[in-house]
Formats: structure tokens, C-alpha cells, sequence
């Protein structure tokens, strides 16, 4: 038992200097966009959102896991909070889509995994819902799980992830620095060519137009023609879709929008589109195979959605205007940019199903390129 507990404490231990210890691409010298990011240029400088990761890495096959995204720390489905869903391209699964169209809101945890353990999220945020206190009456959830293909790298087949990993995500979640790179939802994926992953960054708009911070994080598995803010780093490295007309670049990328900013769900969706530009700006290309999907919240505080009501009331609730929108347009553009190069320089080589190898990108020659072209700061 002793051993046990010692093995638990060393992976404990070892994830958290991982975590301080990740590469980032601010941290290199390459500053994407004009707008500051928050503290830990993280979706967790956004108040009360919180991130844990279930990760499987067992034998030689099974390279995958589970991201969960907690909109707040309260009971979720008491306290819904406004959201919006836009499809840049619809090769994919995000169960809980419609309801999300239709209500302009979120109910439970968001959970990312891989495609074929979307059910198993569903399980898994059901079964945490009904446990909670405060929900022994509900008899229907909405559970939102969005999904990328680690088939490459993970024996995707054999369906490894299962309700019990979900629910460990979602109670690992918590506040403070985020694990990028090979971790989570993460695990087994591939971008550009290169070992994709889990991704995040911040911007906080100036006091000026609102002071609100946009958080993004993004599960990163899919392709196109890599430029790292502006430079074309595929090109130069040789590596990019279609190169021998042989090349694929099918693939998705799920992108997790949060903001503290009063939001109504039109606007959010709003936001959500400006995403796909940041998107695009990496050199991704919402290939025919690729499943891009961007949910967009806010967890601002006073807008928050009881679950019930029980008189007929008018709602007071009070959101930015239309003409105040664009400073968050573009922060949502830059986080999303930096949180995708983020995913990219905090995985590392990983070696996979059937013995396949996906290095991770040659950051040493990314920075020779990039002062080559003067966009080192």
C-alpha cells in the first residue's frame, strides 16, 4: 500500500513539474496579437472556469484520454449559463448541439475525448449530474461532448474510455495553470503533421472597452499549411498538406470558448464564428473530413440561468451591446491563434498504435525560422 501510494505521489509529482515546465510560444518570444493575455494566459484566467484532464497512456496501443471544461464551480444544471455552438466545418460529433441551438445555454460539464467514447461522456456526465446535491429530481440532462479521431496514434477501436474516466476528469477539474500538450483529450492527436494536443491562452481586453477576459482552449487534431504568427514555419519546413498530392489533411479541432463578460447567446455565437479565423490564421484549412466545432460561454455572474422559476417573471438581465462586441472579437481571434501553437509546443514525440511515431514540432528550427523572418520579440 505504501508502494502505492509513493508510485501516486511520484506521477502526481511529476505531472505538476510537467505543467511548469511546458514551452509555450510567448514564453519563447513569439507574441501573437496586440492584445496582453491574462496571468496564466490560460481559459482559467476566466473566473471560476475550471480544466482537469483524464489521460490513458497503457501498453503499446492506448494513447488517449479525457479534457473536462467546468463553465463555473456551482451546480450547473441549477445555475445554466449562456452559450452558443458554430460549425466551421460538420465532420464530427458534438452531442448536446441542438439543445444548445435551442435554449442558448449550457446545463452540465463540457467533456472532450476521442470519437468513439462520445457515448461514454454522456454516461459519465449523467451519472455526475444526478449524484449531485440539489438534482434528485432530474430526469433529463443535456450532456455536451465534443470529440477529434486519435485513431493514428490509439487503438481507437477497442473503446477505452469508459463513464468512470469521464467523471475522473470532471472531479479533477480545477482553477490555475492548465496541462497542455500530450494530455487529456489530447493524448493521441496529430496537427500539421506534428503531435497536436491540448492548447490554451487568454486575452484581457483594455479597461477602456469593458476590462473582460476570453479565455480558449483547444483539442488540436487536424491539418493545412502551419504558419506561427505569420510565418510560413510548413513551407519552410517541408511539411504541409498535399505537399506529394498524397497527403491528408482531414482531421478536427474542438475549440472551448469562455468569457466573463455579459454575453447574451447571439453575441456568443458571434464570438464563436471570430474563432475559425483565429483557425485559420495557424494554416488550417476545415478540410472535408474535419470535424471544427467552437462552443462559446459566459459565466458572467449576473446572467446566470436558474433552472427553475416558479411564477411567470420578465427577465432583467443586462448585456453588451452590438456595438461593443468587436474588442472581444479579436481577443477570441488571438487566444485561439496562441492556445493552437500552444497545443503544438507543449507535445512531444509519441510513439503509438502499431508502432507509429508522431515527433513533436522541431521548436529549435521553428525559432530559427521565425528570427529569420524577424517575429521573435
Amino acid at each position: 500500500m505504501l508502494q502505492k501510494s509513493f508510485i501516486i505521489f511520484f506521477i502526481s509529482l511529476s505531472m505538476s513539474i510537467q505543467v511548469y515546465a511546458q514551452q509555450r510560444a510567448r514564453d519563447l518570444g513569439i507574441q501573437i496579437g496586440v492584445f496582453h493575455p491574462g496571468p496564466l494566459n490560460s481559459i482559467t484566467d476566466v473566473n471560476q472556469v475550471t480544466v482537469g484532464h483524464k489521460t490513458k497512456i497503457i501498453g503499446e496501443d492506448i494513447r488517449t484520454g479525457v479534457t473536462a471544461i467546468l463553465p463555473h464551480e456551482g451546480n450547473l444544471f441549477q445555475l445554466k449559463v449562456p452559450a452558443a455552438v458554430f460549425v466551421g466545418n460538420g465532420f464530427g460529433k458534438l452531442a448536446g448541439s441542438t439543445q444548445i441551438e435551442e435554449l442558448g445555454n449550457i446545463e452540465s460539464p463540457i467533456i472532450l475525448t476521442n470519437t468513439l467514447g462520445v457515448s461514454a461522456g454522456i454516461q459519465g456526465i449523467i451519472s455526475f449530474i444526478l449524484k449531485q446535491d440539489g438534482n434528485e429530481q432530474v430526469q433529463s440532462v443535456n450532456a455536451i461532448v465534443g470529440e477529434t479521431n486519435d485513431g493514428y496514434l490509439n487503438d481507437i477501436r477497442g473503446m477505452h474510455i469508459s463513464k468512470e474516466d469521464v467523471m475522473e476528469a470532471i472531479f479533477d477539474a480545477k482553477s490555475g495553470m492548465v496541462q497542455e500538450g500530450n494530455v487529456g483529450a489530447g493524448t493521441g492527436t496529430v496537427c500539421f503533421g506534428f503531435k497536436g494536443g491540448i492548447g490554451t491562452s487568454s486575452r484581457v481586453i483594455p479597461t477602456a472597452l469593458g476590462g473582460y477576459t476570453v479565455g480558449v482552449l483547444v483539442q488540436t487534431n487536424f491539418g493545412g499549411v502551419l504558419q506561427i504568427n505569420g510565418v510560413p514555419i510548413g513551407e519552410e519546413l517541408g511539411q504541409y498538406s498535399f505537399k506529394n498530392q498524397l497527403e491528408t489533411a482531414d482531421g478536427s479541432c474542438m475549440i472551448i470558448i469562455a468569457t466573463d463578460a455579459p454575453v447574451n447567446e447571439r453575441n456568443l455565437k458571434r464570438m464563436a464564428q471570430r474563432a475559425m479565423m483565429g483557425l485559420a490564421k495557424t494554416g488550417g484549412i476545415a478540410s472535408n473530413g474535419s470535424g471544427d466545432y467552437v462552443l462559446a460561454f459566459s459565466n458572467n455572474p449576473n446572467n446566470l440561468i436558474p433552472h427553475e422559476s416558479k411564477n411567470l417573471q420578465l427577465e432583467e438581465k443586462k448585456y453588451l451591446r452590438n456595438d461593443d462586441m468587436t474588442a472581444l472579437f479579436l481577443a477570441t481571434i488571438e487566444a485561439t491563434e496562441e492556445a493552437i501553437i500552444n497545443s503544438l509546443f507543449a507535445a512531444h514525440d509519441m510513439k503509438g498504435k502499431n508502432g507509429r511515431t508522431i515527433n513533436a514540432i522541431p521548436k529549435e528550427k521553428v525559432l530559427e525560422i521565425m528570427k529569420s523572418y524577424n517575429r521573435i520579440r
